[in-house]
């Protein structure tokens, strides 16, 4: 999603003033952009709509330091990055429970007459699941978002390089987790 630098100074300015309206307008415009980006990086439906709270609630914390040197668009990926890691690792620590409690038994394997869409779905987020953080974060941001190279590297504070090279091996990670064929 390509997101108005200007319009977001001015909304930013706004916010900053202690304007409502300005900041149910950022809500309402990074609110769809923080949730589809958190679910892309492993945060659960169960989950999601804690987790964009609390993006949220840290960009409206944070604002007055927030120094504009990036884009917010950036700011709101990296808080977002910081968001899926905590709730993840909340998640593996809550599921490790539950399965040492036995409150919450194997899921069984039910085989689908067909491959829908929520098949797909689930297959792809499986896949996502088993690429490190580095190489989801940078495979999200590139392939499904679409954010260039340079901003991604911005994004995930790393060199560019690095952002490539986590592409490529998410790339290949990512085809070998959907049983694809290695060229």
């Amino acid at each position: 999603m390509k997101l108005d630098a200007a319009f977001d100074t001015r909304l930013l300015d706004d916010c900053s003033e202690g304007d409502a309206a300005a900041w149910r307008k950022l809500h309402h415009r990074y609110y769809p952009v923080a949730a589809a980006f958190l679910r892309k990086l492993g945060v659960l439906d169960r989950d999601l709509d804690d987790a964009v709270q609390e993006v949220f609630l840290q960009v409206y914390k944070y604002l007055p330091s927030f120094r504009r040197q990036a884009e917010l668009s950036t700011w709101v990926y990296r808080i977002c990055i910081s968001e899926a890691r905590r709730v993840r690792r909340r998640t593996r620590v809550t599921d490790a429970l539950l399965r040492v409690l036995s409150l919450n038994p194997g899921a069984a394997l039910v085989s689908a007459p067909s491959f829908s869409e929520d098949a797909a779905r689930r297959r792809i987020a499986s896949a996502l699941r088993e690429l490190s953080e580095g190489e989801r974060a940078a495979f999200v941001l590139y392939e499904m978002e679409g954010i260039p190279g340079k901003q991604i590297a911005e994004i995930l504070s790393c060199p560019e390089a690095t952002v490539w090279r986590r592409l490529h091996y998410a790339r290949r990670a990512f085809r070998r987790a959907l049983g694809a064929v290695e060229v």
